[in-house]
Order: structure tokens, then sequence, then C-alpha cells
């Protein structure tokens, strides 16, 4: 039956074990475990060694002081053992007559033992100095004890406990027993004061403790404050800006919680630098990408517009147009060919410079370069004032692509001379310096519109945003400046433009193919108009003539003689240009 029972309740038990947990209700995925603060575990734990630590230096000291007191009481017992024995060989005979000796203490119990260990006669010293027979029940309590002088403890009936031993007395065995209430009575109160100064220094640790705990802990209760209100920052949404940082003084690093305070203000600089990457990232991808459809839609325009007037005109010369009509025609599909193809081929350069195809390295005089570039921009813009300034102290010379450089420097002379209006000033300057050739064009024209100065390098960048056109002059696709500083990037130089109402300055700067010893005060070169042989060394200009080229430890040799009809114009910086017999006095026209 009872087998059976438990077999039968077994299920029933399974049953229940299993179905408890299904009712416990679950926790919610975002609430954390319950549990006790670190300031209470560590009180608690400090708290429970200071008990024990406590607790067992009182045992300690209860055992100790306990086997000092009875080990002086068993010497006392001794001796008062060897007196009984003393007195029983004085005075032989069976009785009692011993205690009558001096030195007996009151409370000491003397006994006469036969040879069984049985008591035949017993009493108890009283304060008053005579004995007191013991009462039966208390001899038979001292009875038993062997006559070898080992101690026992006995407790008599009516008189508490007595430490006991037994001597042979020459065949007559004597007891004598002491009173152990007093050390009793001195342990029982070594313990009551060290529980009262245990449990006082127990309670003055934990308050002391608390506080210190408290105050150790405070820099980490910040520390997860700055956590807590971090990670409560939007910053899926990718704002960084302001995170809650961990206070200074918090973030010592000899201390652990510094450690951490300077770990999380680590991490949240990491955190900031991180989304504030992907959010330069994002836009920089969102600006790629505008570009990239701005730039297809304009390129698009761009062959569109030469492409409908070739299909136009042909559409003309298949109807059969007159013979003048029909040459008119053929002009402008071979101008707009051109055009097409000067774009197609502007593209593939830039396609070519992004993906880093080297250029040819050349030694490349850039004060020729820029004075040939000057001279062929006075044949299309003859109604500018064009004023060139020349290096006569050092040679201006560099190292790269002569048709690339020459390309750079003739789009910044195109770009001055379609943006600006009729009679504009521009000037043209090549410096040496002991890091650079610098290449300036300098006009006095309107200005680059503020709002277009910072993207005017980028690609298809136009004033005229419709892409209208009134001439031929009025403006170009938009790539001459990207292609100006894809160039100057390819030959580890820079572009910069500054623009203000009345001042427009593009500076061109590129290494020099070696270094330059700068000595004196720089002048300008002359260039003179007067025909025939060119010095040596010296960069012929078409249409101007030769130009002064500086000798070795940059002394300029003496000006060729200037032509009939030639001028000379004081450039910036006191240069001088020349310019030919067509030109106003004051300004090269170019």
């Amino acid at each position: 039956m009872t087998g059976g029972r438990a077999v039968r309740e077994r299920p029933r038990l399974r049953g229940r074990s299993l179905s408890a947990p299904a009712s416990r209700p679950k926790p919610s995925p975002g609430t954390p475990p319950r549990g006790r603060s670190l300031r209470t575990r560590l009180l608690v734990l400090i708290g429970a060694a200071l008990v024990v630590v406590c607790a067992a230096m009182a045992l300690a000291t209860v055992y100790a002081t306990r086997a000092y007191l009875l080990d002086n009481l068993d010497q006392r017992v001794t001796d008062a053992a060897e007196r009984s024995r003393g007195g029983v060989r004085i005075a032989p005979g069976s009785g009692l007559e011993f205690l009558d000796t001096r030195g007996q203490a009151a409370g000491t119990i003397a006994a006469r033992l036969d040879s069984e260990g049985n008591v035949i006669a017993a009493a108890e010293v009283t304060g008053s100095g005579g004995p007191r027979p013991l009462t039966t029940p208390q001899r038979t309590a001292l009875a038993g004890v062997e006559a070898d002088g080992s101690l026992h403890t006995r407790t008599v009936p009516g008189l508490g406990s007595y430490r006991v031993t037994a001597l042979d007395g020459g065949g007559r065995p004597v007891l004598t027993a002491l009173p152990m209430g007093d050390v009793e009575d001195m342990i029982s109160g070594l313990e009551t004061v060290e529980a009262a100064v245990g449990a006082a220094g127990l309670t003055a640790a934990g308050c002391v403790c608390a506080v210190v705990i408290r105050r150790q802990l405070r820099p980490l209760g910040r520390v997860a404050a700055t956590a807590v209100e971090v990670s409560r920052s939007p910053l899926g949404r990718g704002e960084v800006s302001g995170l809650t940082r961990v206070p200074e003084r918090d973030t010592d690093p000899g201390s652990e919680a510094g450690q951490v305070g300077a770990a999380l203000n680590r991490m949240i600089d990491q955190v900031e630098s991180s989304l504030a990457e992907r959010r330069r990232g994002a836009e920089e991808m969102r600006r790629s990408e505008e570009r990239m459809r701005r730039f297809l839609a304009d390129a698009s325009h761009e062959l569109r517009t030469p492409l409908a007037s070739i299909a136009g005109y042909a559409e003309l010369m298949n109807r059969g147009a007159e013979e003048g009509e029909s040459t008119l025609a053929w002009r402008r599909v071979s101008a707009e060919s051109a055009r097409m193809t000067g774009l197609v081929e502007d593209l593939l350069l830039l396609a070519r410079l992004d993906e880093g195809r080297p250029l040819e390295r050349a030694e490349v005089d850039l004060a020729a370069l820029v004075a040939q570039a000057v001279w062929d921009a006075r044949s299309a813009g003859e109604g500018h004032d064009w004023q060139l300034v020349l290096p006569r102290d050092a040679p201006a010379l560099v190292v790269g692509d002569e048709a690339r450089l020459r390309q750079v420097v003739a789009n910044l002379l195109a770009n001055a001379r379609m943006h600006t209006p009729v009679g504009t000033t521009v000037i043209v300057s090549v410096e040496v310096t002991e890091a650079h050739c610098v290449v300036r064009v300098r006009d006095d024209g309107p200005g680059i519109p503020p709002g277009l100065l910072p993207r005017v390098f980028e690609r298809f960048t136009r004033a005229d945003a419709s892409r209208s056109r009134v001439s031929a002059k009025a403006g170009g696709s938009g790539l001459g400046l990207a292609i100006a500083a894809a160039v100057t990037a390819a030959h580890a130089g820079t572009l910069r433009a500054e623009s203000t109402p009345g001042r427009t300055e593009f500076t061109l700067e590129l290494p020099p193919a070696a270094p330059v010893l700068i000595t004196g005060t720089a002048s300008a070169a002359v260039l003179t108009t007067t025909p025939g042989a060119t010095p040596t060394g010296a960069p012929m200009v078409p249409g101007l003539g030769p130009a002064e080229a500086p000798m070795a430890g940059g002394v300029a040799p003496t000006a060729a003689p200037r032509a009939a009809g030639t001028t000379e114009a004081a450039g910036p910086t006191g240069a001088r240009a020349v310019s030919p017999p067509d030109m106003e006095p004051t300004a090269a026209r170019r």
C-alpha cells in the first residue's frame, strides 16, 4: 500500500513541478534582472567579514584566558594537594586533622580515600576557618578519583564546579578540590565585555564603511548616470552633437572608477567620430550622386545640342538646299562636329586624370609658355587690356606635360576673357620663389558670384545655370576650370581662386624643377619685339620676339634695344611689360 501510494503520488508531484513555472510572469525583454546594488553587496560582505574577524578574535581571547586561568587554578589545586598530603604524614590517621593547618583557602574540599577510591571522610573549609563535613551526595560526587595526581572537574551538589586531584600519601590517599566559580565568573564577564565591545565596534565600523563606500562609489554613480544619459540620446538618427561627458574629476586613471570614466569618454568620442564620419560620408555620397546626375544631365545636353544641329543641317541638305545654304550648312556641321569633338576630348581627359594615368614629364619654361599663351589670348580678345609680367632673376622651370600646362594657362585666360566685359584689364604674372613657380591671372571685372565661388572648379559649373548661349563667346561647357584644376593636381600643384567685385585672381602654384636660389631684388624681364636672332636660352614668344633669359647666378643680361614703336608699361610689384606697336601705351592688349 505504501509503495503503491508513492508510485501514484509521483506523477501528481511531477505535474505540479512542471506547471508551476508556467504560471510565473515572464520578465519583459527590456527589464534588467533585479539584484542588490553594489553598495549594498559591499556593505554586507564587509560587515560579514568584520563579524567573522571579531568573533574569531573574541573566541581566541576567551579560550586563551580560560586556559591561563585553568592552568593557574590547577597549579593551586596541586599545591593544596601537596599540603594536604604533608599534613597526613605529620598527623597519620583516618580523620581530616590536616585541614586545621594554615594555608588552606576558603572553599577548599579535602577528603580521605580508601584503596578503592571511596570517600571515607570529606569536609569543606568555610570562611570562618573551621571545616564543614560534606553530605553523602556531595561525597558521592567526589568518589572514583584515582590517586595519580591527575586533575578532574567535578560538580558538587550545592557547591558548584571543582577542580579535583588525589595524591597517595604513603598508603593513605588524600583528595583535594578547589572551586572554579572565580574562573567561570571571570570568563563570563570577559565574554560579556567582548560581546558589548564587539557589537559597538561592528556598529561603528558598519557606519564608517557605509559612508566610505558611498563616497568612493559616488564617481561610479556619476559615470553610470552619464552612460544612461548617452544611451537615451537619439544616436540612431545620427544626432551626435552635445553628448554628455564624464566630468574631468571622475576620469582619474589612479582609481578604477576614474579608469571607467576615462574609457567611457573615449568610447563616446569614438561614437561621435564614427557617427560624424558616417554623416559626412552620407552627405558626400549625396553630393556625389547629385554631381553625377548634374554631370550626366549637362553632358547629355552638351552632346545633344551639336547632334541636333548636325541632324538639322543634314536634313536641310537632303531637301536640296541652294548652293549658298549648302555651304553654310556644311560649315555649321563642321563647327558643331568640332565642338562635340572638343567636349568629348575634354571628358576623356578628365576621365584619364581621374584614373591617375601618368602624364609626360619634361622640363618646361613656364615664363615662355605663359608669354605665348598671353599672345594667343590677345588675338582672341582684342577688346581687353593684357599685361604680362615675367621674372628676370630666376628661371621659371617646372617639370610636367607642356601641352597640358599650356592648356591650363589657356583655360585661365579664356575664362578671364569670356566672363569679363570689353575693356577689362587682365594682368598675367609669373613669379619664382624657393618653393614654387607661381602664375597669377588677375582682372578687374565684375567678379565671381559668392555662391558660385566654392564650386568654381567643379565640372559643368557655369554662372548661366539654364545653359543658354547668346553667342559663341557667351560661355563654354563649364569644363575649362575643372580641367585646369585636375591637370594642376596631377602636377602636384595647387590652383586657387579669390574674387571680389572689381578683382578676381586665379593663382597657379607648381613645384620648381630644381631648388631655386633667389638673390637680390626680383625684377621683371623685358620682352622686345626686335626681330633678329634669338639669344641663347631665351624663349621665343610668337609675335613679340625673343625674351631675355636669366643667366646663371640670377643675373639677367642687358635688355635688347627696343624696336621702334614699342612701349614699356609698369606692372605690379614694379615689374614691366612691353607692348607691340599696335598696343596702347600703358597696357599690353591681347
